[in-house]
């Protein structure tokens, strides 16, 4: 395979998981700019409070842990020719999966508030919050049952059903959350309870649509017969393991991302809701940027783990440079928005009279243009580590640079000493080059070891 081959192949795979997440920003960015319209800087705080918790759970339960491990599995299986073990390894996954999700659905729909009164949520913050937190329990099992089937299909080398999938999401979502927020063609004005059902309807359009591809098309889309077999739960006993070796440490990585990141969000919560707004209205600007990152990183673990199925090392480490090199191209360009226009793309989230969290938004988000390139590295790296079959190495990290040096520098200089919420994108900054240099260090030095044991 020649160079523009490999370029290529990279991209196959990529850019469909670029337009995924392009689409979860476009329903996560408006859905924010039209709460944000409608109910000001409380109702923002209240659904980006209660959106952070409900990715936390679904990131660390699905996308994060075992939708990893099958993504890892399925395409190794697959580039050792034992495509019947790939469709094991799918079904059980999915079954624990389904099994964990059903606990933390009914302990969402029970006791919401507590959730939130631990984030430090009181007042009418914490009456929404509720509110919104209650009713998207359901959207939280719709969303990691189709994380663990597109886990999958990513491993089968495939990522434009979940590009499609997510295209009928957006849809609906947007569609609905037009209609139910401010109560438009006739439907009742129901503000955030109007998103949170929006979000409903389009979780579970969207499960339904891959279970139904996984089961009728794949033998078709993929080149071979995936589907979810109750049958194949008679080898649950020697796979589950497996699974769960992958599955823990990449569970336990995204755990302390995403617990250090909930943390910091509930000690921003001190500062106000000034400061809360500008930050999370940052957040979901800056998560344009993570979008190419999760797509080349989605690719680097697909192809990593084929490529290492067929005993390629080095052909593994040329997909895995590319993507990398690919994924800063891009995530710098995005970067160099964030300088230019700071302001006008905060002001896109809120009311322009709220003149105090568009100025320090848009401080959060010039800072935050200096991470992106460090964030590239942590991103597909650790991709391509956890189709090598090692999400050890990237946990371990992740531990460290999030709970030892992110969290406590957040936890003095907000917590302690109460300085402007902008100090915490300069942690982040610091932070994120660490992450990326260690990541990329451990990385360097698995791939040479393998390439050096097949020569």
């Amino acid at each position: 395979m020649n160079k523009f081959e490999k370029y290529k192949e990279v991209l196959k795979l990529a850019l469909p998981a670029v337009g995924e997440m392009l689409l979860y920003m476009l329903i996560w960015t408006v859905d924010t700019l039209m709460v944000g319209k409608y109910g000001g800087r409380v109702a923002v705080s209240a659904v980006g409070l209660s959106g952070q918790i409900l990715y936390t759970v679904s990131a660390i339960f699905s996308a994060m842990g075992i939708g990893v491990a099958l993504t890892s599995l399925v395409s190794r299986k697959i580039g050792e020719g034992q495509r019947e073990e790939a469709n094991i390894y799918g079904s059980i996954g999915f079954f624990i999966g389904v099994a964990i999700s059903l606990g933390l659905g009914v302990l969402f729909y029970t006791v919401p508030q507590e959730f939130l009164k631990f984030a430090n949520a009181r007042g009418e913050v914490l009456t929404l919050g509720s509110i919104y937190l209650k009713i998207s329990s359901f959207a939280l099992l719709m969303t990691i049952w189709r994380g663990l089937l597109n886990g999958i299909i990513r491993g089968a080398q495939n990522t434009k059903i979940p590009l499609y999938t997510t295209a009928i999401m957006t849809v609906i979502n947007l569609g609905l959350d037009y209609l139910l927020i401010f109560g438009k063609m006739g439907f009742p004005k129901m503000g955030v309870k109007g998103a949170a059902i929006a979000t409903v309807a389009a979780n579970l359009v969207g499960f339904l649509y891959t279970i139904f591809y996984l089961q009728k098309y794949s033998c078709i889309s993929l080149g071979s017969c995936m589907s979810i077999k109750s049958s194949h739960l008679i080898h649950i006993k020697e796979k589950w393991w497996e699974i769960m070796k992958i599955a823990l440490p990449a569970s336990f990585q995204e755990g302390a991302i995403s617990i250090s990141r909930l943390a910091a969000v509930f000690m921003i919560m001190i500062l106000g809701e000034i400061a809360f707004s500008a930050n999370q209205i940052a957040l979901t600007v800056e998560s344009i940027s993570f979008m190419p990152g999760w797509g080349f990183a989605v690719a680097a673990t697909s192809l990593a783990g084929l490529k290492i199925g067929e005993k390629n090392y080095k052909e593994a480490e040329d997909m895995i440079e590319i993507s990398l090199h690919m994924g800063i191209v891009v995530m710098g360009v995005v970067a160099f928005s964030f300088i230019l226009f700071p302001e006008f793309l905060i002001s896109l989230f809120i009311k322009i009279e709220e003149k105090e969290v568009i100025v320090l938004g848009g401080i959060c988000l010039m800072i935050a243009s200096l991470e992106q390139v460090p964030l590239a590295y942590s991103m597909i790296v650790s991709g391509a580590l956890r189709g090598m079959g090692d999400t050890k190495t990237p946990f371990y990290i992740s531990v460290f640079s999030h709970w030892f040096i992110r969290l406590p520098l957040i936890y003095y200089l907000i917590y302690i000493k109460r300085y402007p919420v902008y100090y915490v994108w300069v942690v982040q900054v610091f932070h994120w080059i660490i992450d990326g240099g260690l990541l990329y260090t451990f990385y360097r030095k698995k791939i040479k070891s393998l390439i050096e044991s097949s020569n």
